[in-house]
């Protein structure tokens, strides 16, 4: 699989590493433990596309939101993902 990165171009998935699904959003501070549980261990885990959050630490070391087929791995959308110290494109 070869993922095309927005600042470096296309380059092979060794370059990359896999967190997870890009869905799951931190709980708030006052959040009970059960929204806490819920965000660290349940996941849905779904045959088809889905958001992925992936980073390029062999490159430009910017956090990536890759929309993946989980079936095929073809990888229809990269983009820099928000937060995380993810590099912002200037428009």
């Amino acid at each position: 699989m070869r993922i095309v990165c927005p600042f470096c171009g296309e380059r092979e998935l060794g370059e990359f590493t896999y967190l997870g699904d890009a869905k799951p959003r931190r709980p708030a501070a006052d959040a009970g433990e059960d929204a806490v549980y819920d965000y660290v261990y349940l996941r849905d885990n779904i045959a088809g596309v889905m958001s992925e959050h992936w980073y390029h630490g062999g490159g430009c070391r910017t956090w990536l939101k890759i929309d993946r087929n989980t079936l095929t791995h073809e990888i229809s959308s990269v983009e820099p993902a928000t937060g995380a110290g993810a590099r912002q494109v200037a428009k």
